[in-house]
């Protein structure tokens, strides 16, 4: 007998037909003798149109009532699955977050698990299913809170360390991780086998088929990870150590993020200090900045700092430079209209010329790369928003994952 835990993605879940669809693939894993523990997402579309009710009300609506507001999609899942469960004779109960608890801390929207009570659940899973709502919990103080979007991986991964489960697998429209988005690029491939390293790196770098946190703490505790369809019967993508893991190909995937923005200030004093003065109440504001590169000026006792941040913080990104009275620039500029191309693959660290590769293919495209950022197993670069799909078409090529 193992002990699993199952989440189902919001289009897993997005209709009542789908609904009765999972119901049976639960009811397959208890005839198989499993102990199963089931986490849910709202179904598709139910957290916007939730979020578009608050805004309705106000644009700058209470983040405490929004996350009460927003804890709702999933209970609504968990108590519709649970009843297709009992409609097919399976004994099952949904849970909601405080019922178990699930103990979170941090600010409201932007919340992490740090604990949950296992016994309750333990106990009942010996007899039935039990039904556990993602993306969500419960402060010391008793508030709701949530844990931001995609949260339901973050919950899933977060049981099956806490559960102690032989597995975790994640539910989705798709058949398990591609090499690039299949949607945008039809000879995507799958990968039948992907390290945590690369799986986490190509979820922060704009691949949307797993929260980057859930990722970090499968590979923080040794969690075995599958994302696979809900839909099909064929294999996902195993996600776990690198050590397990054969590379043929130094390059397992290409990545891409249309929400960037880049910043230049120009003609700023050269002297030290001068970044930290900065970055440090971009920092104090929780605006995550990637890309950062500093040129000489055309005046010697000059710098021109460029780096990227999230499309959404710019406004307030300017707003907190302007003011920023430790620091003295000429001018500042910008460019929302930005992409990141990214490549991503272990195999790189020890495969010559990858580099030229990647800059020499986007060349011959006449694309003008405006940013760069490397570690061992990634490569990311800043191009204007309208060479996406034709960057990405180039790199899948020439990395050859055709």
């Amino acid at each position: 007998m193992k002990k699993k835990v199952l989440k189902f993605g919001g289009t897993s879940v997005g209709t009542i037909e789908r609904i009765q669809h999972v119901s049976n693939i639960i009811k397959g894993e208890v005839e198989a003798g499993n102990q199963i523990i089931v986490v849910v997402s709202a179904m598709a579309g139910k957290t916007n149109e939730l979020i578009k009710f608050s805004q309705d009300i106000d644009k700058n609506f209470d983040k405490r009532e929004l996350d009460v507001l927003l804890s709702t999609g999933e209970q609504v899942t968990c108590s519709l699955l649970a009843g297709a469960l009992i409609g097919l004779k399976i004994k099952s109960k949904s849970w909601l977050n405080w019922q178990i608890p699930i103990l979170t801390e941090g600010e409201h929207s932007n919340a992490r698990i740090i604990n949950m009570n296992v016994s309750k659940i333990n106990e009942y899973i010996k007899e039935g299913v039990a039904i556990v709502p993602g993306f969500q919990g419960v402060s010391k103080k008793g508030e709701i809170t949530t844990i931001g979007r995609g949260g339901s991986d973050a919950t899933a991964v977060a049981i099956a360390k806490l559960f102690n489960a032989d597995s975790c697998e994640i539910y989705t429209d798709v058949d398990g991780v591609f090499s690039t988005d299949p949607n945008k690029i039809p000879v995507a491939k799958k990968i039948e086998k992907i390290s945590y390293d690369e799986m986490l790196e190509l979820s922060s770098l704009g691949a949307k088929v797993m929260q980057s946190s859930a990722v970090q703490t499968a590979m923080m505790y040794d969690i075995p990870l599958e994302v696979k369809s809900t839909f099909t019967n064929r294999k996902g993508t195993k996600i776990f150590d690198q050590q397990n893991i054969d590379y043929t190909k130094s390059v397992t995937g290409v990545a891409y993020s249309k929400d960037d923005a880049k910043i230049t200030l120009i003609g700023v004093e050269d002297k030290p200090g001068v970044a930290a003065n900065i970055f440090e109440p971009l920092n104090k504001s929780q605006i995550n900045v990637d890309m950062v590169i500093q040129n000489i000026s055309s005046d010697q006792k000059k710098t021109d700092i460029t780096f990227t941040i999230k499309r959404d913080d710019l406004v307030k990104t300017k707003d907190i430079l302007k003011n920023n009275k430790s620091i003295k620039f000429r001018e500042i500029t910008h460019n929302d209209k930005v992409s990141k191309i990214s490549i991503v693959g272990a195999g790189m660290v020890s495969t010559p010329g990858v580099t030229y590769k990647m800059f020499r293919g986007l060349a011959d495209e006449k694309i003008n790369i405006l940013a760069i950022s490397t570690s061992e197993i990634k490569l990311s670069v800043i191009i204007n928003e309208e060479n996406t799909l034709k960057a990405v078409k180039k790199l899948h090529t020439i990395f050859e994952l055709d």
